[in-house]
């Protein structure tokens, strides 16, 4: 009897962590306009020590023990017929794809500035872009942060830190930043950056100029809508949480009003049992906290009880963000609850025991070694 065919459209965080968890029950195919796993976290590490980051964060889909027995393709998604079952692709060389598929797995995520952009990628432009990024932001005597997530929070302890003569600034347009987080985390957050001479400015909302995506670091003045004058840097850092959902590829009608893919408790897409979404573009609740939550092994089973005819499980959203805000520091990694409580990995601990043992081995399932950052 043939197993189930099962294609994961988009390998960032969150598909391929689902394409390892079904390797074993299904014969998966992984879409990928990047040449591997091209992480959308710790934009501060990627930024300021991108030799650090890539090891961690840009996997080859080669270096996954756990995808040794997966299909992945190097495309742009084009379209999907829902009813015939086919998702539609197209290789860097203009060549045309039609998978089949039993279940479908969307999870493309979202563009939310240059380090989560949707195009074709070579492995050769990823490192371009990760070096280009990293000396624009190195040979920059001033470093102008916008926004109050934590990308830039971490953007901005990362710059502190790695180049302590540099003025780097903070602006958010609240009155603290990471409002999704418990209240205790800024409070501590807040207290790492005035150690590292980050410059804080509460209560500025910036002006997007006409038809500026923010995606690329710029140097001219920022306007503030809240009436404060101008500010200048020789690099400003636009991390402002202006998401669009990767899914011009999809039927407009499995999408909500923002663009984001409908899905039930189940993580299955209405009136179609046998397609689901996880991630960032999936609609999940208002922070699309799936795609920090671990819903993968959820999905999984999700899978292969609709090709089975079992019983799923219910995703049950968190209700604030939680996890590691400004990544790895010369103190270790400090790591939040959603109720707002610290936990520390001491320094030692994250090369001999975080990542060798509890990501690579036990969240991927073995990872190769090599970093492809040369």
């Amino acid at each position: 009897m043939s197993r189930p065919r099962v294609v994961i459209a988009g390998l960032g965080d969150s598909g391929v962590l689902t394409a390892i968890r079904l390797a074993r029950h299904a014969d998966v195919v992984g879409i990928s306009a990047k040449p591997g796993l091209v992480s959308g976290q710790e934009l501060g590490a990627r930024l300021s020590r991108p030799h650090e980051w890539a090891r961690d964060y840009w996997i080859p889909f080669d270096r996954f023990r756990g995808l040794d027995t997966t299909e992945t393709l190097h495309a742009t998604l084009t379209g999907v017929d829902l009813s015939g079952r086919k998702v539609f692709a197209q290789r860097a060389d203009g060549g045309p794809i039609s998978e089949p598929f039993d279940a479908l797995v969307i999870s493309t995520g979202v563009s939310n500035g240059f380090w989560r952009m949707p195009g074709l990628q070579s492995a050769g432009q990823v490192r371009a872009d990760l070096r280009d990024r990293h000396e624009r932001l190195a040979a920059a005597g001033s470093v102008l942060v916008i926004g109050g997530g934590a990308a830039a929070v971490s953007s901005a302890a990362n710059a502190a830190r790695t180049w302590p003569t540099k003025h780097v600034a903070l602006y958010f347009p609240g009155q603290q930043a990471l409002t999704h987080h418990h209240p205790r985390v800024w409070q501590r957050v807040r207290r790492r950056l005035a150690e590292l001479n980050v410059e804080l400015h509460g209560g500025h909302r910036a002006v997007v100029p006409d038809g500026f995506a923010c995606d690329d670091i710029t140097t001219g003045p920022v306007r503030w809508s809240t009436g404060q004058p101008p500010a200048s840097a020789d690099a400003v850092l636009w991390t402002i949480g202006r998401v669009v959902p990767n899914t011009g590829w999809l039927p407009a009608d499995i999408l909500d009003e923002h663009g984001f893919v409908r899905v039930t408790a189940h993580l299955t897409v209405p009136g179609h049992h046998r397609v689901f979404a996880i991630g960032d573009v999936a609609a999940t609740d208002p922070l699309r906290s799936s795609a920090r939550n671990r819903a993968d092994g959820l999905l999984a089973h999700n899978i292969r009880a609709a090709l089975s005819g079992g019983k799923q499980r219910a995703f049950r959203p968190a209700t604030r963000r939680w996890g590691s805000v400004v990544g790895v520091q010369p103190d270790g990694l400090e790591v939040f609850t959603p109720k707002g409580q610290a936990f520390r990995f001491p320094a030692w601990s994250i090369e001999r025991l975080l990542q060798p043992w509890i990501v690579r081995r036990g969240i991927y399932r073995g990872v190769r070694e090599n970093s492809p950052f040369g």
